[in-house]
């Protein structure tokens, strides 16, 4: 900052008229001119002394500097202090030596510099040369201070005290202008910065912390400036200013905003290290670790800048691509762990670049966004499967014989890259994001249940029942999926699909029961004996369904088709045993015919399609050949077998197919008591269940 606008105008010496002594003042503001003179340099001389004294000091300070002295840096800094200007062009060393020599053999007769005056060497720069005449000027006040000189004038002590005050203070904003600014020009001033840090030592060894200073007014003079502090400060400065000057389009503009203000801050600041190592670092000492130290200015102004954009709504892609920048690229070879930046720029010692606090919320409004994000993959999937399947009536395809959408395999794929990328994040992420999907997984299989069932009711589709085997097979592959890729607990899952597999099995069965029972119903019927109604038109009604639990996964389409088997053969004899009116000889043998036709279609075709319920397969034709026989003596083995193959038929049950016989009611009782007999062993659980499920008809007075 210029302050120039508040020295006291006071502290400006009058111009000199003749030449010579424009000459001298010339020699004064130009500290290494050349055509410096020993006759017209008193000026000089001060800052000279004054700048050795200075350096004598820092020797005394520090002996292993003073080994430095001859040095190429040491001689570097120096030169800048001292120029090379005399007229046998000694070393620096021998230089310094021959003018100190030549302050001690002679009184000093150069006229000091004005404030205003020093404050234009400051503006121009000169910094080495106006910190000479600010020193001589500071101690020529602490000097005439502690004379007494001000006992009687205490405003013009003050007023100089400010002014020095006001003089270093100028330096103080260059010294930040100049470090702040190395970055932003295109090359490097070499010269410049190693002019800044001979400055630095120069103050650091001219105001040791002794806390000298004393008086009103005076509490900074001679007091340390504390330049080296001011450096690291304006370090930091430099770095913020270049973080925030990092291109940001609005997110109006492009919906990638962040993502790509996230690479340039990668590209500039890259080379902005890379500089740093190449071109800044040589101009500095060692101790100053100038690469660290920017390392951590750009740490600490990257971390700010990512503090405050996690305060701004950030959406899902935004929050992942903020999280995946700060696990995974901050520190990779895309930025820090650049190895064109090695061995000077090291990351292990960095602290976290967020806040445990910022960084656990980023996680969280992550998640939070992610159940939408969820949510709403979920329900693309069910409006795809409405849209591009339901309503086009496209049939499912079928892999190793199993009937297949893309339905599990979707869910899996989603599930599998959230947590794929939760996980390059951390592993707890990656817990709860497989936490969430099974929470959205929960809530989304009742929601296609209900969808598809309100599809199924309000049309008959042809691939209604293709369908319905798909999703079984897609949920069970779906659970077996979850359970051997993510290793989760599917206890929850698997109610939820047992749930739905009845819903589904229910639905299938009610839409089997309403092509079946119109051609159920006309059994025993006058068309039906008539053979108007082909044979095989109840097992083609029941194998549009029936003949698709073949692509069903075992065992659920096996008991399926085994459940289908055993509701046609039951209803079927339920409708046959029901009274009718009496059939003569010819009408029985007919229905008799009929009947064990029939059977054979319905009993052969859910055989070949998988039924494992041959069992059922006797019941029909037991029947049949009760109501088609001739002799009343053979009846009764027919009756016999029928006791045998199904222990659970109960007298009702022969009442109603003797009277469908035309036998009177003496004669049933007779043939019941010699033919009726329960095996102690039955064969087998299945054929103990048909007889019982089936309603007992009441037999009318007409048998």
């Amino acid at each position: 900052m210029n302050r120039s606008t508040e020295l006291d105008p006071r502290s400006m010496t009058s111009e000199p008229t003749n030449s010579a002594g424009k000459e001298k003042r010339e020699a004064a503001s130009e500290l290494s001119s050349p055509s410096l003179h020993s006759t017209d340099s008193g000026f000089f001389e001060r800052g000279i002394k004054t700048m050795l004294s200075i350096r004598k000091s820092k020797r005394s300070l520090n002996k292993e500097k003073e080994k430095e002295g001859t040095g190429t840096w040491k001689g570097k800094r120096l030169s800048l202090l001292i120029s090379k200007s005399y007229e046998n062009e000694t070393t620096i060393c021998n230089g310094v030596q021959e003018v100190s020599e030549k302050i001690e053999a002679e009184p000093i007769q150069g006229k000091p510099l004005s404030v205003m005056e020093i404050n234009e060497l400051i503006q121009k720069r000169q910094l080495l040369e106006a910190f000479a005449s600010i020193k001589y000027l500071e101690d020529e006040t602490i000097t005439e201070r502690d004379a007494e000189k001000y006992k009687d004038n205490p405003q013009e002590f003050v007023r100089k005290s400010k002014d020095v005050d006001l003089l270093y203070n100028s330096i103080t904003n260059v010294i930040q202008a100049i470090v702040v600014g190395t970055l932003e020009s295109p090359t490097v001033e070499d010269t410049m910065l190693t002019s800044l840090v001979t400055l630095i030592d120069c103050e650091e060894a001219a105001h040791p912390n002794t806390g000298n200073a004393g008086g009103p007014g005076s509490d900074l003079l001679g007091m340390p400036r504390k330049w080296k502090e001011v450096w690291r400060e304006a370090v930091n400065e430099s770095a913020r200013k270049r973080v925030l000057r990092v291109p940001m389009a609005l997110k109006e503009e492009d919906s990638s905003w962040l993502k790509l203000h996230l690479c340039f801050l990668q590209k500039h600041l890259s080379e902005d290290l890379l500089k740093i190592k190449l071109s800044v670092k040589k101009c500095y000492p060692e101790e100053y670790q100038v690469c660290d130290m920017y390392v951590e200015a750009f740490h600490k102004a990257i971390a700010s800048h990512l503090q405050d954009l996690s305060q701004r709504p950030l959406e899902f892609n935004e929050l992942y691509t903020l999280l995946n920048w700060v696990a995974n690229t901050y520190c990779s070879e895309l930025f820090l762990g650049n190895p064109d930046l090695k061995p000077e720029v090291k990351t292990e010692n960095l602290s976290l670049l967020l806040a445990p606090a910022v960084w656990d919320k980023l996680k969280n409004d992550y998640i939070t966004s992610a159940k939408g994000k969820i949510k709403s993959y979920f329900g693309n999937i069910l409006r795809l499967e409405v849209t591009e399947k339901w309503e086009k009536e496209v049939h499912p395809e079928v892999k190793e014989n199993l009937y297949q959408s893309s339905l599990s395999l979707d869910i899996q794929t989603i599930i599998g890259e959230h947590m794929k990328i939760s996980r390059a994040i951390s592993r707890s992420l990656e817990t709860k994001m497989l936490e969430l999907c099974l929470e959205e997984l929960r809530e989304f299989i009742p929601r296609f249940e209900e969808e598809f069932v309100m599809w199924s009711t309000a049309r008959d589709s042809p691939i209604f029942a293709p369908y319905f085997v798909t999703y079984i097979n897609n949920f069970h592959d779906l659970l077996s999926g979850l359970e051997a890729m993510f290793k989760v607990n599917t206890e929850e899952l698997q109610k939820i699909l047992a749930a739905l597999t009845r819903n589904f099995t229910s639905i299938f069965l009610n839409e089997l029961r309403k092509k079946a029972q119109p051609l159920l119903k006309k059994i025993l019927t006058k068309d039906w004996i008539l053979s108007i109604e082909r044979p095989d038109s109840l097992a083609s009604a029941v194998s549009q369904f029936s003949e698709h639990l073949q692509h069903m996964r075992e065992p659920l389409g096996q008991e399926l088709l085994r459940d289908i088997h055993k509701y046609v053969v039951r209803e079927y004899i339920t409708l046959v045993i029901r009274p009718r009116w009496k059939m003569n000889r010819e009408t029985r043998q007919r229905v008799s015919n009929k009947m064990n036709q029939e059977a054979r279609i319905i009993h052969n075709m859910l055989i070949d399609q998988g039924s494992d319920a041959d069992w059922l397969v006797p019941a029909i034709h037991h029947i049949a050949n009760i109501i088609g026989e001739k002799k009343k003596d053979k009846i009764k083995e027919y009756v016999k077998d029928l006791c045998q193959d199904y222990p659970d038929i109960r007298k009702e049950h022969f009442m109603a197919i003797l009277a469908l016989r035309g036998l009177g009611r003496t004669r049933r009782m007779a043939i019941f008591r010699q033919g009726y007999h329960v095996p102690e062993s039955p064969d087998g659980a299945e054929g103990s269940t048909l007889f019982a499920e089936i309603d007992v008809p009441v037999i009318t007075s007409c048998f």
